[in-house]
């Protein structure tokens, strides 16, 4: 562990952050939040009019803790990968500042707590979710195909997939139909998202070994596939309107969000730049905050 420390780049220039913020880096803060917003849209989108706020607060928090287990397992995971990268050298397991065991035990301990929570203050089925996610995306995902095939993003993303499911779930029980869409949306999402990242920094996942898409493949083939992907998005958020169950203004943003996404992935196909690669990461997250909010408004406001 020390000689990795060592040998990752910049780490002489980085300051040791304290213990409570070395464990909240593991949480990958950002990538949680996101989950979590995308639970609570499940959440809001399931109850008819007025949620009940105890219990969606008790899965949200529940789905939090269990969502930075899993992020807390990637780190332990990949940490000798982590620390080949630039973008992700900073992590303190990769840093050497936080052991296997300390890493795992955090891990083990927020799922727990997670898990507990669902299970008294939610249901069963959403627990269940929920745990089976953490296996989908902390073990399916990162130790067996993230290293094994330029598609780990693709099918990983079924698990990234599922919090407006668990979301859903934790307010009426069940997984319905309207909770599917929301899966497959963002599962259509995922790859051109990520693949936008991985093109502006296919050096740091050349040099981490990873068989990423542009790595194997080539960015040509990357981009090609970034726009079928996001063509069959534009489709797949078109679903809830032709099922009832979103009304004129959700069906106008998503067209023009649809289209947006379109012409930036058309553009970077025919002209790349590592400018408009990181202008499509940034905007495939504005996208999907702005299309789930349609739909929490047509759902409040237009029903």
């Amino acid at each position: 562990m020390s000689d990795v420390a060592t040998n990752t780049p910049g780490r002489a220039a980085l300051p040791h952050p304290s213990r409570f913020r070395q464990y909240y880096a593991l949480t990958k803060p950002r990538v949680v939040q996101l989950i979590v917003f995308c639970a609570v849209v499940g959440m809001l989108l399931a109850a008819p009019r007025t949620p009940a706020w105890p219990r969606a607060l008790a899965a949200a928090i529940g789905i939090w803790l269990v969502a930075a287990a899993a992020a807390a397992f990637n780190c332990l995971v990949e940490r000798h990968i982590d620390a080949r990268m630039r973008r992700t050298a900073w992590r303190p397991t990769a840093r050497g500042e936080l052991s296997v065991a300390q890493a795992l035990a955090f891990s083990a301990l927020l799922c727990g707590a997670g898990s507990a929570l669902l299970a008294i203050e939610v249901n069963a089925l959403t627990m269940w979710l929920t745990l089976a996610t953490f296996v989908g995306y902390a073990v399916v995902y990162t130790v067996v195909l993230k290293p094994w095939t330029s598609q780990n993003i693709v099918i990983g993303g079924a698990a990234g997939a599922m919090p407006p499911v668990l979301g859903w779930a934790a307010m009426r029980g069940e997984v319905g139909l309207f909770a599917i869409f929301l899966w497959l949306v963002i599962f259509l999402w995922t790859p051109p998202h990520f693949w936008a990242l991985a093109l502006y920094r296919v050096e740091d996942y050349r040099r981490s070994g990873l068989p990423m898409l542009p790595v194997t493949h080539g960015s040509l083939v990357t981009r090609r596939h970034m726009l079928v992907y996001t063509l069959l998005l534009l489709v797949a958020t078109l679903l809830p309107c032709a099922f009832g169950m979103a009304g004129v203004p959700y069906l106008v943003t998503a067209l023009a969000l649809g289209a947006a996404f379109v012409a930036m992935t058309w553009r970077l196909l025919r002209d790349y730049t590592d400018q408009r690669s990181r202008s499509l990461f940034k905007f495939s997250i504005l996208y999907l905050s702005l299309l789930f909010a349609a739909l929490l408004v047509d759902h409040y406001l237009f029903k």
